[in-house]
């Protein structure tokens, strides 16, 4: 594990040199929206800007500038206006995301697993077939376009939920409990929808692991030996099955940080998606390249936690 921890440091060097370049590629510059609508600004006050934001710099120069800061902890001042710094626009916004992604990968393993092993130790019937129709709904429908169904239906035909925000605009003024299920009632389309997805791949994924399983030898030894379906399914088979799944996992982790970026849009919450969206538009580096950072930090650290969730599962893992 020490060995897979050192081995994380190069690497996350690496998506940063190309998250870096790829960035500054990009049209436009920080300086544009503060000058370009500006009658004002003259090409000495977009040179002052330049110079103020090391942008005059060499890329590779700025980089350097960069990685110092990041060296210390720190991801730099934002080129926003409000001159905040990066790290605590960012620790602001971070809890919002991380509670929405645990949220919906909650529901997704809750809901995912059950199907899977249902679907495959009853291949062929009905349930297998209707939730074989839900996988092909899943993959083949946007889920930003299906949200935007549901907002119009359960927001302003039906009037059921809220379609924007985490609380209603009279929130500090409600009872607890009150206040609580106004939480509830914002978190349920954003949830529902950011899992819609994985939900439908988790679940076929599981379905074929488990249809492998159950054909071992193994498996048909010990139902010769009297054990009952629910010991050989649940005790014996959906321990191996859950193997690859545990991989998935530790992958799944930058599509939930890039879901987030879309759904947070969509639904106007004050998380580390929409900030991230409001920086790209801004062209502030600092803080799209703190929230990069911590995506890369995080996805890493998933995969880590699958290698060693790997080894817990299976102890042939450990004892190599």
């Amino acid at each position: 594990m020490l060995r897979r921890m050192i081995f994380m440091i190069p690497l996350l060097f690496g998506i940063t040199i190309i998250c870096f370049s790829v960035m500054h590629l990009a049209p436009g510059s920080p300086t544009d929206l503060q000058t370009q609508m500006n009658p004002r600004a003259s090409a000495e006050l977009r040179e002052r800007l330049r110079a103020m934001y090391d942008l005059d710099k060499p890329l590779h120069i700025q980089y350097a500038l960069w990685v110092r800061k990041l060296a210390v902890l720190d991801l730099g001042t934002s080129f926003s206006p409000d001159r905040r710094k990066v790290s605590d626009k960012i620790l602001e916004r971070l809890p919002v995301t991380v509670s929405l992604n645990i949220l919906s990968m909650i529901l997704i393993l809750s809901l995912a697993i059950p199907i899977g092993v249902l679907s495959a130790v009853h291949q062929g019937s009905l349930f297998d077939k209707l939730t074989g129709v839900f996988v092909f709904i899943g993959f083949a429908i946007p889920t930003f376009w299906l949200a935007l169904l549901f907002m119009i239906l359960f927001g302003v035909n039906l009037d059921w939920l809220p379609i924007s925000g985490l609380r209603s605009l009279n929130y500090e003024y409600m009872p607890p409990l009150v206040a609580f299920v106004d939480l509830i009632k914002h978190l349920i389309l954003p949830v529902t929808l950011a899992a819609f997805g994985g939900l439908a791949g988790l679940s076929r994924y599981m379905r074929s692991n488990m249809l492998e399983v159950i054909r071992q030898d193994y498996i048909v030894t010990a139902r010769a030996n009297g054990l009952s379906e629910r010991t050989v399914i649940y005790k014996h088979a959906l321990r191996n099955a859950l193997l690859p799944v545990i991989t998935l996992l530790g992958l799944s982790v930058p599509g939930l940080i890039g879901g987030s970026v879309i759904f947070e849009t969509i639904f106007g919450i004050p998380g580390m998606g929409q900030l991230f969206y409001m920086s790209v538009m801004s062209r502030d580096y600092p803080v799209v390249m703190g929230i990069l950072v911590i995506g890369a930090v995080l996805t890493l650290l998933g995969n880590l936690l699958a290698d060693v969730s790997y080894a817990l599962a299976d102890p042939r893992i450990r004892i190599s």
